[in-house]
């Protein structure tokens, strides 16, 4: 009878663990990236009463009699199964596809999730809010812009932080360049600099001296020194008797004129120079076709070193001369950040298939153009582009600006891949081209952020910059049904879980990251009501056993009486 007693006691304890655990699954049925749990029974150990007996010659075996003690938890199993994914609308909420846990530490050591509700505190790190744990990365995303700290794992979100600007060091071009086209042009060069006088616009008559872009003063043996360089319409280098000593008595036709001797003004070949009626310095061609012509002008002050002129930091081609012209815009960014608009023209030259590349003008506070030209785009009778002629280097431009005039910024162009049609063209019929590219941007501040599905977190900054701030790390498990529960929806590592897998998203079957999302529960309702109801029927089965057991020994003892 005792047996029975027992037997019954042990099923109502094994049968309230089991209602204890649905319930406890029922509670969690909206809990964010809760488990549920599976509870199995087993046979406590039995009493044998009689031993199996073998088989003899006159007599079959006979098999063990024993008697159980009752039931008992075998094991309570975490059903690591993934839950519906559900969108939330928030970016920093993340729910992960498949395989892996979130990489949470608590300051001390790691602790593992599949809830991926995050936020960023007060210093800008991204955390569980309900704990304060900080989010885990794994790679070097976001350390060479300095958004991430090397040192450390934990996620830094550069809300704070502004992303420094990018000068422009690539441009790329596109498109095509006819090969038929006969517009011929002269070309036409403006100084960007006008002179004055007494606020009104300068004659060629005007003194240097009475400019009002001169300071200082000349004495009776000082001078002061104009320097003319540039190249003539056919690329000849000016070089010798290039300057024009200003004293008290010179004027601004007297530096026309040595611009006239200079670039040949008298030959059909040469160009002309003359002052404009906003008192700038022009030169035209004489004549229309392919043209070098530029001209850059320096003052030298006089042995007082107190006399100062302004000179043209460049001049504006106006017009490019070319037997066929196309003209371009460059938008390009300084290293403050600053933007700008070059204008450029492709001319072809009086070779066939071969044109130059040549900036024009610029918007902006620029300083001086230091590499004007790319010479010797070269295109095979097929229309392809085969490189420039003559030359190995990369094509570049050189401008320096006036906020940094020491320093050079190359502008390096890409023209397309030799032998192929991926970039410049040489085809009959309209100039297309175009530049489509170009890799500077000014400073920024993040705006917004997203999750890649391989755990990438990529920043959107103010500029329309996009950028890789972090990559979530991601643990694996050989066993992740072994991982001890430490509440909060927190694992960690057990002696049965195996040692964590650090990876990322996609990645050693790690699943892909879900970006505003999150795992619901994975509880099913009705398999619960079921177990409740079995746990239920158990419950009464085993006391009833006791209470009959009882009033058997009831009966027993009022025999005995």
């Amino acid at each position: 009878m005792s047996f029975a007693l027992t037997a019954g006691v042990t099923g109502l304890q094994a049968h309230q663990k089991m209602l204890d655990l649905a319930g406890n699954n029922l509670a969690n049925v909206n809990t964010t990236g809760f488990k549920s749990s599976k509870i199995t029974f087993s046979e406590l150990l039995s009493q044998t009463i009689q031993k199996a007996s073998q088989p003899t010659t006159g007599i079959g075996g006979t098999n063990p009699q024993q008697l159980g003690s009752g039931v008992g938890v075998a094991n309570i199993n975490r059903d690591m199964s993934q839950g519906n994914i559900v969108n939330t609308g928030q970016p920093l909420d993340m729910a992960i596809d498949g395989e892996g846990y979130f990489v949470l530490n608590d300051g001390e050591k790691n602790v593992f999730t599949r809830i991926g509700s995050f936020g960023v505190d007060a210093d800008s790190m991204l955390v569980d809010p309900s704990t304060g744990f900080r989010v885990q990365r794994l790679g070097s995303e976001g350390e060479i812009e300095g958004f991430q700290d090397p040192s450390v794992s934990d996620i830094r979100i550069p809300y704070n932080t502004a992303l420094p600007a990018r000068a422009t060091s690539n441009i790329t071009v596109s498109g095509n360049l006819s090969s038929d086209g006969t517009t011929a042009r002269a070309a036409l060069l403006n100084s960007d600099q006008a002179y004055t006088v007494g606020g009104n616009v300068a004659q060629t008559t005007t003194l240097i001296k009475d400019l009002g872009e001169f300071s200082g003063s000349f004495g009776a043996a000082q001078t002061g020194t104009i320097t003319i360089t540039g190249t003539t319409r056919d690329g000849t280098a000016i070089t010798a008797a290039n300057t024009i000593a200003v004293d008290a008595t010179t004027d601004l036709q007297d530096v026309i004129d040595k611009l006239n001797t200079l670039l040949d003004s008298g030959a059909t070949t040469g160009s002309t120079a003359s002052l404009t009626s906003d008192g700038k310095i022009k030169v035209v061609d004489n004549t229309t076709g392919y043209s070098k012509t530029d001209i850059n002008m320096a003052y030298t002050s006089s042995a007082s070193g107190t006399d100062e002129l302004t000179m043209p930091s460049y001049f504006e081609i106006i017009t490019a001369g070319g037997n066929e012209v196309k003209t371009v815009n460059i938008s390009v960014v300084d290293s403050q950040g600053g933007k700008h608009t070059l204008n450029a023209a492709f001319v072809r030259t009086d070779t066939t298939g071969t044109w130059d590349m040549v900036l024009t003008s610029l918007t902006g506070d620029v300083h001086a153009i230091t590499e004007r030209r790319i010479e010797g785009l070269q295109f095979n009778n097929a229309g392809a582009y085969i490189g420039i002629a003559g030359a190995s280097e990369t094509p570049t431009f050189g401008i320096q600006f006036a906020h940094d005039p020491g320093s050079t910024q190359t502008l390096t162009v890409n023209t397309g891949t030799i032998n192929s049609y991926d970039g410049l063209t040489q085809f009959s019929g309209a100039s297309t081209a175009v530049v489509n590219k170009q890799d500077g941007y000014e400073a920024g501040r993040l705006s917004s952020l997203t999750v890649n599905k391989d755990g990438t977190l990529v920043g959107a900054f103010s500029n329309g910059i996009k950028k890789n701030i972090a990559s979530i790390q991601i643990a694996l498990f050989q066993n992740p049904a072994g991982l001890e529960s430490v509440g909060k929806g927190y694992y960690i590592a057990s002696a049965n879980s195996g040692e964590p897998i650090a990876t990322t998203a996609l990645n050693g079957g790690a699943g892909e990251l879900t970006g505003s999302s999150l795992e619901k529960s994975n509880v099913d309702v009705a398999s619960e009501f079921v177990n409740m109801i079995e746990a239920q029927n158990g419950y009464q089965a085993n006391a009833r056993t006791i209470r009959v057991a009882t009033d058997i020994l009831r009966e027993l003892t009022s025999l005995i009486r």
